[in-house]
């Protein structure tokens, strides 16, 4: 596996073409080992990713402080190698709940303090509220992150998961990196609108749910017992009929990975990435095992006949049921 390089838009950093998405190691997908989370990261970096995402609400604080006592035990070369792109704004209570987003001037200004502490490090390389504030301009909210980045706490701008129009309006009031939304074989939603913008304004995406939290990963059966704190438990594809549906789907697909002497999650990664050089795939390994098989995605190679086969068995719009909860949804750019 050789390790390729994507550069976020026109004004963001050069990253690795995967990036490790850290929020599975600490909240919503059940328990996870604390030790091989951490060796986990670690064998990323040694691979050479170097863009590590997470956010301040993942288990509130606890994953940025995994990162950060990650990027601590790890040889100088490869700390220095990394690239950590925060999302913020996400308000939670004791409970686990939510109960909304804060992307007030005052309110950035905060919870960059408490991420730097969290992930000792002097600046985040990458800076986004997690979900647009309605009750905030998305000019302030940007204009605040653009604040930091005068200050040296932060290296640049990026956005996650909004529409056409404030995509547009954030790019008014500063340079925008990337915009990091989910997108995978089975949510295809930001093609229509939201892709063609971000190409014409030379802003990056960074792919989350390329697997479609493990729904299209091939590992994931309809006799799978999910716990409480398990965000599929809830998650509208993974229940009954919609699971049943979705995962023929997963069938289809196989038949054409085992055809390519390759593995499920492999040909759904390789697909995103082969969607153009601006998007940069986020996987949500938890094991080092399953960081391995997805890296081996960079070693696969797609033609038009192997993306028109992929497509003829994953048509856009084919996966039943939404991406999120439907209290959720109103809070996405796409659906």
């Amino acid at each position: 596996m050789t390790m390729q390089t994507r550069t976020l838009g026109t004004t963001g950093p050069q990253v690795s073409a995967l990036g490790l998405g850290c929020m599975g190691m600490s909240a919503l997908y059940g328990d996870a080992d604390r030790t091989e989370s951490i060796a986990t990261i670690h064998a990323a970096l040694e691979s050479g990713v170097t863009l590590l995402d997470t956010g301040d609400f993942y288990g509130m604080g606890h994953n940025e402080m995994l990162i950060g006592e990650a990027l601590r035990t790890a040889p100088t070369a490869r700390r220095e190698q990394a690239l950590v792109s925060v999302k913020f704004g996400a308000l939670r209570d004791p409970d686990g709940g939510w109960t909304g987003y804060d992307g007030r001037p005052a309110a950035v200004q905060n919870f960059a303090a408490y991420s730097l502490q969290r992930l000792g490090v002097d600046h985040i390389d990458v800076y986004r509220i997690a979900r647009l504030d309605p009750a905030v301009p998305i000019e302030e909210t940007v204009g605040a992150i653009a604040e930091l980045i005068e200050k040296g706490y932060v290296r640049h701008v990026g956005l996650s998961e909004v529409g056409a129009d404030t995509i547009r309006r954030a790019a008014a009031t500063a340079p925008i990196s990337d915009l990091q939304i989910e997108y995978s074989l089975i949510s295809r939603g930001i093609e229509d609108e939201v892709l063609p913008v971000t190409r014409e304004l030379g802003i990056g995406i960074t792919a989350y749910g390329v697997l479609s939290r493990g729904l299209i990963s091939g590992h994931f059966s309809a006799g799978r017992q999910l716990g409480a704190n398990d965000f599929r438990s809830l998650s509208p594809r993974f229940q009954g009929e919609n699971l049943q549906h979705n995962l023929n789907l997963v069938e289809a697909l196989r038949k054409i990975a085992e055809q390519k002497g390759v593995s499920v999650a492999q040909i759904a990664i390789a697909w995103v990435l082969a969607r153009g050089e601006d998007i940069v795939p986020l996987v949500g390994a938890r094991t080092r095992e399953r960081l391995s098989e997805s890296l081996g995605a960079l070693d696969v190679t797609l033609d038009a006949a192997d993306l028109a086969a992929i497509e003829r068995a994953v048509p856009a719009d084919a996966a039943a049921g939404d991406r999120y909860p439907a209290a959720q949804m109103s809070h996405l750019g796409t659906k």
